[in-house]
């Protein structure tokens, strides 16, 4: 008994390991054709939580009607399917021209069996448990799955991704994913034996005692899950965009989401259900005054902290409804679990894809709250009028939020655009009289601005590009007065065209097709340029691979301001291609502007490897001008670029971090280089 009940933990737990150490190693495949936004890691929740719906599908079938050929083959192909994801490189194809398509097709190509097969071992070990052991469905297998994600989660960021390279977690994956397929094909195999044996039909008749679930039920066991799922895509969503441009922030969320599910499952009497309809309560009544309150600015900490707690108390609440209402029957576990994923595939969906379709505002987390509320009327509705009358106020209360924010959000915008890139906005305000200030922003992050005054005003340079930063140096005396070839990648408001000059080229490289045409109506640094202006859609990378030499005079990279830096422009490989599209002597500069990334030492330790000299050039702010605070990274081996006095004056040696390895398209590891 001690033996089979380690066999099934161990299954367990090794699968749902295995099921979110996947998850990160395969979304990085990701980034040569999406860029970095945090929408890349929204919409591959999109498709894990639908992929584990059809693995929950399957096992609701199986469960059902038994073909254990079937499913050995299954774990076969599985495996097979495993070893070839190993042995492939980790560089996706495709473009970004359909990015949600793109992100289906790259991991259902490469992971969609192993995680299939991965997917269905939680509901299954239930049932076998069930039918071999005699007794009722443990529901804390189901816990002790998601302890195991969760730890998962946590260590891939801490230990696995700085210390092994891709192929190497990619093998050491494979390698538990050997031993998981001989635990689980040991438990099907005693499975089967037992489904012919004679004491079967007592055992599930034990097993079959209790009332069938009734249809209002079931229905709740999607909602609840939705709800819960809605939850986390939002909070990550409007976390990632409007509170904090911090990498790796979307693990907190997650992190939450399935410790509500432990609670949930495994200690559900731990907090009263009374208890918990009043913490989300508060909770929401909190979230909706925070949420009105748009132009008020509070502390980083209490802002992360506060919607992690809301998460987390919403979340707990739609999961112990969810326990409550589970079923009483073994026949019915695996539809629960289909039931159940199939609302957290749907909550992520309507976040993840279609929102951000429907409304020109993120407004996801108010409609989010706002469905949370009606869900506890519904699951409430038999405690009384009062709890009735109360959950019936709250829910109207928080529509009615919903029309507020959006009236808020139109306050002081003249365009407002969203897509799988984020939420475009440009915003307008009279700084003094006379003068008008326009500003392009994504969620919180700032990507140009200018000043609509004298013409002179409206024609020089702003925010992190004025004449005396990083990038205004180089583009000013690369050249000695010869006309210019300046490569840009990341398009903003386009004020590095402000310095174009006539005979100067300037070609632009930008991945979200909804800024060009801001850049080009709403701002005029394009059209006021003397130089001729290009744009090149998709991402830099790839565009630049399939190029021919260019011979930049500077090469500008811009593209790390934001919530989730592109590290496949990081890479040793990248570095090698900026090279290649130089003209001899031509600069490369980075702008390393970022409050939560210190990316100077690992610029540093590429520059070295690559034989290349490499200063840091810092200016303060001047709000006056608009300019901002901005750091750049200038890289050339051209020694009489360095030796110019602007550039000498200004140039600052970069500090160098002890064992930081030099980034490649097989090793990255944002952890160590963030700034806490």
């Amino acid at each position: 008994m001690t033996r089979s009940r380690l066999l099934f933990a161990g299954a367990v737990f090794l699968g749902s390991f295995l099921l979110f150490l996947v998850e990160p190693i395969a979304a990085k495949q990701l980034l040569p054709v999406l860029g970095g936004s945090a929408a890349v890691w929204i919409t591959c929740l999109v498709f894990f939580q639908t992929a584990l719906l059809a693995a929950y599908l399957y096992a609701h079938w199986m469960a059902q009607r038994p073909r254990w050929l079937l499913y050995f083959a299954l774990l076969l192909v599985g495996f097979a399917s495993a070893v070839s994801w190993c042995m492939r490189s980790g560089r996706a194809g495709g473009g970004s021209t359909h990015p949600i398509l793109t992100v289906f097709a790259v991991l259902g190509s490469t992971i969609g069996l192993p995680f299939l097969v991965l997917g269905t071992t939680s509901p299954l070990m239930q049932v076998w448990w069930a039918r071999l052991h005699g007794s009722g469905i443990p529901y804390r297998l189901f816990a002790l799955s998601n302890l195991a994600s969760l730890l998962a989660l946590g260590l891939y960021p801490t230990l696995i991704e700085p210390r092994l390279t891709l192929e190497a977690q990619r093998i050491a994956w494979c390698c538990g994913f050997a031993v998981f397929a001989v635990i689980t094909g040991v438990l099907a195999w005693k499975a089967r034996t037992a489904m012919v044996h004679p004491i079967t039909q007592d055992v599930t008749a034990k097993a079959e005692e209790g009332m069938p679930a009734l249809p209002a039920q079931k229905l709740l066991w999607i909602l609840l899950p939705m709800g819960a799922a809605m939850q986390l895509s939002a909070v990550t969503s409007y976390l990632t965009a409007n509170i904090a441009a911090i990498p790796l922030l979307w693990i907190l969320p997650l992190a939450v989401y399935l410790l509500t599910i432990i609670l949930a499952f495994e200690f559900p009497h731990v907090l009263p259900r009374s208890l918990v309809t009043r913490f989300v309560l508060v909770m929401l009544a909190g979230l909706g005054y925070a949420l009105s309150k748009q132009d008020v600015e509070w502390p980083l900490r209490i802002s992360i902290g506060f919607f992690l707690i809301e998460a987390f108390a919403s979340c707990l609440f739609c999961h112990s409804e969810a326990y409550r209402l589970r079923p009483r029957r073994a026949s019915e576990s695996t539809m629960f679990y289909l039931l159940f994923a199939a609302g957290g595939a749907l909550g992520s969906f309507v976040i993840g894809i279609l929102f951000p379709s429907l409304f020109r505002f993120n407004i996801d987390l108010v409609i989010t709250c706002c469905f949370t509320a009606l869900l506890a009327m519904l699951v409430t509705w038999e405690d009384g009028w009062s709890s009735r009358l109360l959950w019936g106020v709250a829910t109207i209360v928080m529509a009615v939020q919903i029309f507020w924010i959006s009236i808020v959000n139109q306050r002081n915008t003249t365009v407002a655009v969203r897509n799988f890139y984020g939420a475009l906005r440009v915003k307008q305000k009279i700084a003094v009289p006379g003068i008008t200030l326009r500003t392009l922003t994504n969620g919180n992050v700032e990507h140009g601005t200018q000043i609509f005054g004298t013409d002179e005003e409206r024609k020089t340079p702003t925010s992190y590009y004025a004449e005396d930063s990083g990038v205004g140096l180089a583009i000013r005396v690369c050249c000695n007065g010869r006309p210019r070839n300046i490569g840009v990648i990341g398009l903003g408001a386009g004020t590095i065209a402000a310095y174009g000059r006539p005979g100067d080229r300037i070609q632009f490289y930008e991945i979200n097709p909804a800024v060009e045409p801001i850049a080009r109506n709403v701002f005029t640094y394009m059209r006021d340029s003397g130089a001729q202006v290009t744009v090149v859609e998709g991402d830099a990378r790839t565009s630049l691979s399939h190029e021919p030499p260019q011979e930049f005079n500077v090469l500008v990279i811009d593209a790390f301001s934001g919530d989730a830096i592109p590290l496949h422009l990081l890479t040793a490989q990248a570095l090698a291609l900026y090279r290649r599209h130089l003209a001899p002597g031509g600069v490369i500069a980075f702008h390393i502007s970022n409050r939560h990334v210190d990316l100077e030492a690992p610029i540093a330790v590429l520059a070295k490897t690559a034989g290349v000299k490499a200063v840091t050039v810092a200016t303060a702010a001047n709000d006056r001008r608009g300019e901002f605070t901005a750091t750049w990274m200038l890289l050339s081996d051209n020694q009489d670029f360095f030796a110019q006095p602007e550039i000498a004056r200004a140039a600052q040696y970069p500090v160098p971090v002890p064992g930081l390895r030099p980034w490649t398209d097989d090793y990255s590891a944002l952890l160590p280089v963030l700034s806490w």
